[in-house]
């Protein structure tokens, strides 16, 4: 009954008398990308659009953006949830609702949005609910925020169409992604942002389906 009832509180969203009170100040993270070096925090360049995924461990998540043309900067947050300024130890306590997420700076003349969407849908399993592989939470689910209207509708778009591409595979998962406007993003510790980078061979519970994106080529 205890490992019943721990499995449960992980994958149910707290509600707002559930979840931790967080705090005012912002917790301290780093100032610049450990790859790039440029600045983690706005402002960004006025060409430049800003885009949020979550599909699973951040850590890992993080690298598949990161290197790819026309991306500016990359950061591992917090978002979807309720608890303001969270740290990483009371986002895996469930109980701030948020998801491990990975900004996106990027300009979309030499990288279109679309293109960012392709990958999130083809690097994880977006039918798996609250979880990836053996990583189990709320903090894990997948999610797509969005910063403006063309986006909402084009991730939309993007999920209705990978769908498709999934049934048409012979994969009988139902798509499960949140696609939902930013509220508010927490940047995460100094020791989370560009992980990948200081311990390339840690885990990694990403795992995609194996079905492509569609394309119209």
């Amino acid at each position: 009954m205890f490992l019943v009832e721990m499995f449960q509180r992980k994958t149910t969203m707290p509600t707002a008398a559930e979840a931790l009170a967080g705090r005012n100040e912002a917790i301290e993270t780093t100032a610049h990308h450990g790859v790039n070096g440029k600045a983690l925090k706005p402002p960004f360049p006025p060409d430049c659009e800003v885009a949020y995924f979550a599909m699973g461990r951040f850590s890992r998540a993080e690298p598949l953006f990161w290197s790819l043309p026309g991306v500016h900067v990359t950061a591992a947050g917090y978002a979807g949830g309720l608890t303001p300024n969270p740290t990483y130890q009371e986002v895996l306590s469930s109980l701030t609702g948020h998801t491990q997420t990975v900004m996106v700076v990027f300009d979309p003349e030499t990288l279109a949005y679309e293109s960012l969407l392709e990958l999130f849908f083809e690097r994880h399993d977006p039918t798996q609910v609250m979880r990836q592989s053996d990583d189990i939470g709320t903090f894990f689910r997948s999610a797509v925020f969005t910063t403006t209207q063309a986006q909402a509708e084009q991730a939309k778009a993007a999920r209705d169409a990978y769908q498709a591409a999934l049934k048409s595979a012979g994969h009988t998962g139902k798509i499960v992604t949140e696609i939902a406007p930013m509220q508010a993003f927490y940047y995460a510790e100094a020791s989370h942002q560009q992980h990948a980078q200081r311990n390339p061979a840690a885990r990694s519970g990403l795992k995609g389906t194996g079905v492509r994106f569609p394309t119209s080529a």
